[in-house]
């Protein structure tokens, strides 16, 4: 029973590790306009897909200031 509750506890932890990473690029892309604010809407993953969204209404669509203003490092050469 033991070695069954430490398989389950593992997959679990290995099952969430795989799910974090994906929901990471999907905000590159923010509609912003008088409704959303600023930084507005940042949910879309491609400009095309925020342009479609705001297509029709008075927004527009900007880079999210958190990957515009995110530290590049660079590695040594």
């Amino acid at each position: 029973m033991r070695p069954l509750l430490i398989a389950a506890a593992a997959l679990s932890i290995l099952t969430s590790f795989g799910f974090s990473t994906a929901a990471v690029a999907q905000d590159r892309y923010c509609l912003q306009g008088r409704i959303w604010g600023y930084p507005g809407n940042c949910q879309f993953a491609s400009y095309a897909q925020c342009m479609a969204t705001a297509s029709g209404t008075n927004a527009y669509c900007g880079i999210n200031p958190r990957y515009a203003y995110a530290r590049r490092y660079r590695g040594y050469r």
